[in-house]
């Protein structure tokens, strides 16, 4: 028995094929210190965001996996935030049929502590904010490797690709109203209860065509991970709604059991939905990448053990206290291998640092 969950363990580590080296051209440290979404053009290009900016950043491919020729595009130059100072907090990146869609957390934030004053640090405990800038989802056409507000479909060339973001209502989006009364998550929602107490806390995007699968990493409840399935469409310029799946309601929920994990970031693999899941709390713990199956041919409601055929484990990451905390995710090509997985991290180790401003992915080879 020993002998074969040695076995199990070792099959179950990541194999790491390379390191892809990314540059960047920012005068703060910040940013590649809080990477927290990737995702890959057919042009090459690599396309990151920050849980701390209001911009996409596009990196170009160098050769010898290294990118660079760093670009930054400000989403305020393409869709309408609330304010041109809130974070958005992205936390999801992916690309589909011409375009970059992005999503911020949608969640609240308890204060941090300072660590100088005791008595002010408890004081700060009990604040709870809402930037709302965090509730957008969007989609913004990419022409040429460049970020435009509008272009022609390369296919159907009647209906031009547009920038627009899910319809606001009040100082939120219609995704928080249409799930304000949900058995699940309703309560969730209208208590402000923060993403790191376990709160409402978007972390993952992945999209096909205007399908988009929502990744929550929290709230897991009573050990069970939440995907959000949701269908787009256009509304008026600018503004998304939500089609209708056709028997009459708006959205699904797909149930996953994760070892207790939070989802930390999606991408679709053909029909198969990859999950990178990590602790929902503000805690250090383990990370693993599960795949699920078929995920485009569900049509209700579904909950999914590992012990049915559609979920599995795939491996569990390298794992460091303080460091190193994985937070996106693409498809990326490398050593043959069309379908390798690149990770980037939040909090990265100082080895990841060979340079200022500098900064390394991980690929691993996906089973």
């Amino acid at each position: 028995m020993v002998k074969y969950l040695l076995i199990e363990n070792i099959r179950m580590n990541a194999f790491l094929l390379t390191r892809v080296l990314l540059q960047f051209q920012s005068e703060e440290d910040d940013l590649i210190e809080e990477l927290s979404a990737v995702t890959r053009t057919p042009d090459g290009n690599l396309w990151v965001g920050s849980d701390e900016y209001l911009s996409l950043e596009r990196l170009t491919p160098m050769g010898n996996n290294i990118y660079g020729g760093h670009k930054v595009f400000h989403l305020k130059d393409f869709i309408d935030l609330f304010d041109h100072d809130s974070e958005v907090d992205i936390e999801g990146l992916d690309y589909s049929d011409g375009y970059i869609w992005v999503t911020g957390s949608h969640s609240f934030k308890r204060n941090k502590t300072k660590g100088k004053k005791p008595k002010k640090d408890i004081e700060n405990l009990s604040e709870i904010e809402r930037d709302p800038n965090r509730y957008l989802i969007a989609r913004i056409p990419v022409l040429n490797g460049e970020l435009v507000k509008t272009c022609t479909h390369s296919v159907d060339e009647e209906n031009p690709l547009t920038a627009a973001s899910v319809k606001k209502v009040d100082q939120h989006n219609l995704l928080i109203e249409t799930l304000a009364e949900d058995e699940h998550l309703g309560k969730f929602l209208t208590m402000n209860i923060p993403s790191k107490d376990n709160g409402f806390d978007i972390e993952g995007l992945a999209v096909k065509d205007h399908k988009i699968f929502l990744g929550l990493r929290g709230p897991v409840l009573r050990g069970w991970a939440i995907i959000i399935e949701i269908e787009l469409e256009n509304s008026a310029p600018g503004v998304l709604t939500f089609k209708d799946l056709g028997d009459g309601s708006y959205y699904r929920k797909h149930f996953l059991d994760l070892n207790g994990l939070g989802i930390r970031e999606l991408c679709l693999n053909g029909d198969d939905l990859i999950i990178l899941a990590g602790p929902t709390m503000d805690l250090e713990g383990a990370m693993q990448v599960f795949r699920l199956k078929n995920v485009l041919d569900y049509s209700h409601n579904s909950l999914w053990e590992q012990e049915s055929d559609g979920l599995e484990t795939l491996f569990n990451l390298p794992f460091t206290i303080g460091s190193d905390h994985a937070e996106g995710l693409a498809l990326y090509l490398c050593l043959g291998y069309e379908n390798a997985l690149m990770i980037v991290y939040d909090s990265p180790n100082e080895n990841r640092r060979p340079q200022d401003h500098s900064i390394f992915a991980d690929v691993f080879r996906l089973p």
